[in-house]
């Protein structure tokens, strides 16, 4: 369900004032000026987000870089996006990140994740990585003219998708074999 308020409300200000205050804002996020308050995610995406942030540490350390947990990513509050994980070629003490080499959504229902993009491409982030652990898929795209194009191959973790997709616990029933093929 989507809420729009078109005007300023003391209410809304009051409760979002709460929510900061007992830490439920964490994965909140401003997109041009409107509040997007995030549900709560589900255990299926801590499950993945979890093993997502074990599995990319070690390919970034490899690397050379750096996984972060949600961290807001714009250049100020009034334009921010929260990703569940982050990878980084630097470890700066900021507030506000204006970029990151990969960000990572672990999708939950009703979540926005797919809406993302343009957010993270107009902020020169070179690759999305989009994890459904209900469909048990891992979906990475890349910065390609200033549009996020598919891949198999991450150029920033220097893996594959598949290599990433097996290295994860996916929660729940396993998915069904492919089909046979009549040959």
């Amino acid at each position: 369900m989507r809420t729009v308020i078109a005007a300023p409300s003391p209410e809304l200000d009051a409760w979002i004032a709460r929510r900061r205050a007992m830490r439920q804002d964490l994965h909140d996020e401003v997109w041009h000026g409107e509040y997007h308050m995030a549900p709560a995610a589900n255990f299926w995406h801590s499950i993945v987000a979890g093993h997502l942030t074990v599995v990319l540490t070690g390919a970034a350390s490899r690397c050379g870089l750096f996984v972060s947990t949600g961290f807001n990513l714009g250049r100020h509050k009034d334009d921010v996006r929260v990703p569940d994980l982050g990878v980084h070629r630097s470890l700066p003490n900021i507030v506000w990140v204006p970029t990151a080499a990969m960000v990572v959504e672990v999708v939950s229902p009703g979540d926005e994740s797919w809406s993302t993009f343009d957010h993270y491409a107009t902020h020169g982030v070179d690759e999305v990585l989009i994890a459904d652990p209900e469909q048990r898929t891992l979906d990475l795209f890349v910065l390609t003219g200033g549009r996020y194009e598919p891949r198999d191959h991450s150029g920033v973790l220097d893996v594959a998708v598949a290599e990433l997709h097996a290295a994860i616990g996916w929660p729940g029933p396993p998915a069904p074999p492919p089909p046979a093929s009549s040959a």
